[in-house]
């Protein structure tokens, strides 16, 4: 727990760094970018697909006229949009990792390694392949975890929790390996994790529910749509510092786990030097062999 907690609060303090700060700029752009082009050509769509859809559903559409007796008359026109939101988060939230982790995930582990760690032995037991693989493996099964779990978001409590669970096993995933690539051999970074598992999932799923909060500015109703020029990219932004903390939080936790294991792999036990000990030991006696003792002379009587 305090491995933990001290590198939640160095994580936060380097999110205020002019390096991390400036390269959160980067991914903005490209993402911003991204979802005005994808706005722009298949908002209007998707909506209207999304509402065909729901009156095409005899029982939703039943659902929507009950709501709207009961004075909720605004429904319909919001539930389309609302629908399109929730169904994007998960695409933005994922392509929002997949970009830290490629453009700021090193830079950043580099200014973690500088500052706190420089006189640490590099073993470089990760690659870029190995990387891009799972990136792409991890992120593969998260979106169609996502896609088939999309049904049970309209259950209340499950919405709380499925999505940030999901998002915290993808971040668990892509960041345990990216942070320790450089630094660690592959067997240590396979007993960290054996060690840490707990702990490094529970980060995971903590970062996925602050991933999940930013969903407040795109769920804002008509809003979105007004002040799209600033919410998208306030989002966006909001996306990629959240997962710039996280991959900051998942290298200091790393890299000093990985120091503690090294160290407690060089101190050497002190073994006592006896003789069940060291069995090749030869005492004085062995080689000068002790003098007789002197026999008593006999007694005789008097």
């Amino acid at each position: 727990m305090k491995l933990l907690l001290d590198s939640f609060w160095r994580a936060a303090a380097y999110c205020l760094h002019p390096r991390v700060i400036a390269l959160s700029v980067l991914p903005l752009i490209l993402m911003a970018g991204l979802a005005f082009g994808v706005g722009y050509f298949f908002w209007e769509p998707a909506v209207s697909g999304v509402r065909e859809a729901l009156e095409s559903w005899h029982l939703v559409a039943a659902f929507i006229a009950w709501l709207e007796k009961m004075g909720l008359a605004n429904l319909k026109s919001v539930l389309a949009p609302i629908i399109v939101v929730f169904v994007s988060t998960p695409v933005i939230v994922v392509l929002s990792l997949l970009m830290v982790a490629a453009l700021m995930t090193p830079s950043m582990l580099s200014l973690v390694g500088e500052r706190r760690f420089a006189l640490m032995e590099r073993k470089r037991g990760g690659s870029f392949l190995g990387s891009t693989f799972g990136a792409l493996w991890a992120t593969l099964v998260a979106l169609i975890a996502l896609l088939v779990s999309i049904p049970l978001w309209f259950v209340p409590p499950l919405v709380l929790i499925l999505p940030p669970l999901i998002w915290g096993w993808l971040t668990y995933r892509v960041m345990t390996y990216d942070v320790l690539a450089e630094h660690a051999s592959r067997d240590e970074r396979r007993e960290l994790v054996r060690r840490h598992r707990a702990s490094l999932l529970g980060m995971g799923v903590l970062t996925g529910y602050l991933g999940a909060a930013p969903s407040l500015v795109w769920a804002s109703g008509a809003l979105v749509v007004v002040f799209a020029p600033v919410l998208v990219p306030l989002a966006v932004w909001i996306y990629t510092l959240v997962f710039a903390f996280s991959a900051l939080w998942f290298a200091h936790f790393a890299l000093a786990a990985l120091q503690a294991l090294r160290a407690e792999r060089d101190v050497k036990p002190v073994v006592p030097a006896t003789r069940s000990a060291a069995p090749d030991t030869l005492l004085i006696e062995d080689v000068v062999p002790r003098a007789p003792a002197p026999a008593l002379p006999p007694l005789t009587p008097p």
